[in-house]
């Protein structure tokens, strides 16, 4: 199978982060992926196409989007921008920049959890953008490495209480499993992953755990924030973006193969929640992919 291009990042043993500020006309780099952690802004980028694994969105003027999953791709590509003057600031850092041992104390467990969350791609708040604009506005130009270092804790903790945030790539697309959840929640949520392709009925999911159809149908939206089927639906649509990408089967078989019964429904259903028929978003991943 072909790679997307694995970006091999600057970043030394002896560097806390990596940071680099652009002034720029358009956005030209193809998607990509990389080890290191990566927290991504943009400026007067109204228009700009976000790619964060399955999620394909324009984003406003003020864009800001942590990625921690390994091997994740993203891009962010020009879309229907028409601004000339816009600016990026990246700051790359190893997912060691802070001790794990120093994540699991309380202070930190907010971060803990935002960087669990962003395996999958966080996009902020404006609201939050607003808060840390100044913090992020001064960071490359910093001549004292401590304070840089002292204001990008700053930065992620601002991020980490962002009630507005959202994670972008679907779990199944980003072969992602970051949920710390009930163990029954869980345990419903492996079950659904490993048999996806089959009819799967309520009754059944409930029984796993020992509960009523109408009881666990509660408990799930309680711990999840979505409904069941929301969460099937969001599985099948996460392995067939996924075989979109990676193979080069015909878009009715993949429609059979993740478990829809029907080609319109699957067409309807992946353009609703994926913005992209599954035919563009294919040719979207091929013309922008870089294979080595």
């Amino acid at each position: 199978m072909s790679k997307v291009l694995r970006e091999i990042t600057p970043i030394s043993d002896r560097d806390c982060f990596y940071i680099v500020e652009r002034y720029k006309s358009e956005f030209v780099y193809p998607i990509h992926s990389h080890k290191e952690f990566e927290l991504n802004f943009i400026e007067h980028g109204k228009g700009v196409r976000r790619v964060v694994g399955d999620s394909i969105e324009e984003i406003g003027d003020f864009e800001l989007t942590l990625i921690t999953g390994d091997g994740l791709e993203h891009a962010w590509e020009q879309g229907s921008n028409a601004n000339k003057d816009m600016r990026e600031i990246t700051i790359q850092f190893s997912d060691t920049l802070l001790d794990e041992r120093l994540l699991r104390r309380n202070q930190f467990s907010d971060i803990r959890k935002m960087f669990a969350d962003a395996r999958l791609g966080v996009t902020f708040s404006m609201t939050t953008i607003a808060k840390v604009y100044n913090l992020l506005d001064t960071l490359p130009s910093l001549e004292e490495r401590f304070d840089q270092f002292l204001n990008m804790l700053k930065i992620l903790y601002e991020l980490s209480q962002d009630k507005g945030a959202r994670t972008l790539a679907s779990s199944a697309f980003a072969q992602s499993d970051q949920d710390r959840e009930s163990r029954r929640v869980n345990k419903v949520k492996d079950y659904i992953v490993n048999n996806y392709t089959d009819e799967l009925r309520l009754e059944t999911l409930a029984g796993l755990v020992g509960m009523t159809p109408s009881a666990f149908s509660r408990f799930f939206k309680q711990h999840t924030n979505r409904s069941v089927m929301d969460f099937i639906i969001d599985v099948r649509l996460g392995k067939a973006a996924r075989m979109l990408v990676d193979t080069s089967t015909s878009v009715s078989e993949i429609c059979y193969a993740c478990g829809f019964n029907n080609l319109s429904n699957f067409n309807r259903s992946f353009k609703k929640h994926r913005g992209y028929t599954p035919r563009d978003f294919r040719a979207l991943f091929a013309k922008n992919r870089v294979f080595v």
